[in-house]
């Protein structure tokens, strides 16, 4: 049974950092693209970064480009996203996800998904 467990998550001021993680199980994690996904308050699930399978490739949605960054241990089967610069548009549910393919940039193309860790950004 694969399970992807997100944390991290919190309430934050503009301007902050936070750094979220996701412990996976159940899975050979190396043979999986990770990544994040987010969902805010009315909006469509959108895209937020990705990792490839040996950490040679990553790939950022458009809004988080230049302030997150994902990085992997493929030892301690962990995804992790460092948040910088943080703004209320970030506010969201963020999801770990599993992929068994390159590049994921679709909700659909993600195999695995966690339960999710609130992010909320106060201005």
């Amino acid at each position: 049974q694969v399970q992807l467990v997100e944390s991290g998550g919190g309430l934050v001021q503009a301007g902050d950092s936070l750094r979220l993680s996701c412990a996976a199980s159940g899975l050979t994690f190396s043979s999986y693209a990770m990544g994040w996904f987010r969902q805010g308050p009315g909006k469509e699930r959108e895209f937020v970064a990705a990792i490839s399978r040996i950490s040679r490739w990553t790939s950022y949605g458009d809004s988080v480009k230049g302030r997150f960054s994902i990085s992997r241990d493929n030892v301690k089967n962990t995804v992790d996203l460092q948040m910088n610069s943080l703004k209320p548009e970030d506010t969201a549910v963020y999801y770990c996800t599993g992929a068994g393919r390159w590049p994921v940039g679709a909700a659909y193309e993600a195999d695995y998904w966690g339960q999710g860790t609130q992010v909320t950004v106060s201005s």
